[in-house]
């Protein structure tokens, strides 16, 4: 079970008019396992569409930030884009921040394999809670890394808030490295999120099994299936959960009956135009950015200044 603080926050958005779960709790241990399937897939275009950006523009962005930097990198996962940069930027400590713990700590085990002399810190935190820096992590030169995208995950206020927490980070002298993922063709985005090979489908149902580790809950999976869809007017993909038939959802001191085909909002992901999220980072207080895109325009990066 989780903190009494937790199980009342899950409890408040199942029982909400429109049902909802943060995307956080995607991430325990086998959505991790899933999300970096997900990121393989033919259909989902995101993860290598930003690998080639770096592949083929690296050397100017090495230029542009410079070797013995910092390097906080939030939402770590697999640490395996942060690979692509250690060994560009060649940075002095980096500091990985994930809210699956499990993960994070083996995914950090590899990254000091593979760069020995490099300081190494795992920090387990939630993006949207209160993120504490080990004392010793230097603080001139920091460079804040979020890539794949994961900004599209909040809606725009919330983004603006994370986006400034960010520039707290920084201080003066430091830079934010953040993946952008652009409008584009429905059919592309929408196929990015229903792949033929149901890995989104079973990253999307495993949430279920989450909460009923985390609440008591006694979710049925077999009752529910994996919707996702674009909002044109909203410029966003959204995750839902569909109840295939009447359900009742129980856990300790709480329930909530289903009918055929409600829904329980699990994700947003954003897609944004490349002016409209520049100006997004000038109102977060970053006034000088660069920008790298894909020759399709499907992506961007952002290498952002206070």
């Amino acid at each position: 079970m989780a903190s009494v603080g937790l199980v009342a926050e899950i409890a408040a958005g199942l029982c909400a008019a429109q049902a909802n779960v943060s995307p956080k709790y995607f991430y325990d241990a086998a959505g991790s396992a899933l999300f970096e399937r997900i990121t393989r897939l033919p259909e989902y275009y995101l993860t290598r569409t930003e690998a080639k950006i770096i592949e083929t523009h690296g050397e100017e962005m090495a230029r542009q930030i410079g070797p013995g930097a910092t390097v906080i990198e939030l939402g770590a996962g697999n640490c395996e884009k942060a690979r692509a940069l250690c060994a560009m930027i060649r940075p002095r400590c980096f500091v990985a921040i994930d809210i699956s713990a499990d993960f994070l700590h083996q995914a950090v085990d590899g990254l000091r394999d593979a760069f020995p002399s490099l300081d190494v810190r795992p920090v387990v935190a939630d993006l949207l809670g209160e993120i504490v820096l080990p004392g010793d992590v230097p603080s001139a030169r920091r460079l804040v890394f979020y890539p794949g995208s994961s900004i599209g995950n909040f809606d725009p206020e919330v983004a603006l808030t994370l986006l400034g927490r960010m520039r707290g980070l920084l201080g003066n002298d430091g830079a934010l490295l953040i993946g952008v993922d652009l409008v584009k063709d429905e059919a592309v985005l929408e196929a990015a999120y229903n792949d033929a090979a149901g890995v989104t489908a079973a990253f999307n149902l495993n949430v279920l099994q989450h909460l009923n580790r985390l609440l008591g809950a006694d979710f049925d999976l077999t009752q529910w299936q994996h919707r996702a869809f674009f909002n044109r007017q909203k410029s966003r993909i959204e995750m839902h959960l569909e109840a295939l038939h009447e359900t009742r959802v129980a856990w300790p001191n709480g329930f909530r009956n289903f009918r055929r085909g409600e829904h329980i909002h699990t994700e947003n992901s954003y897609k944004y135009r490349i002016d409209d999220f520049a100006g997004l980072l000038g109102r977060a207080g970053f006034s000088n950015s660069l920008r790298w895109t894909d020759p399709e325009q499907w992506f961007a990066i952002f290498l952002a200044r206070p």
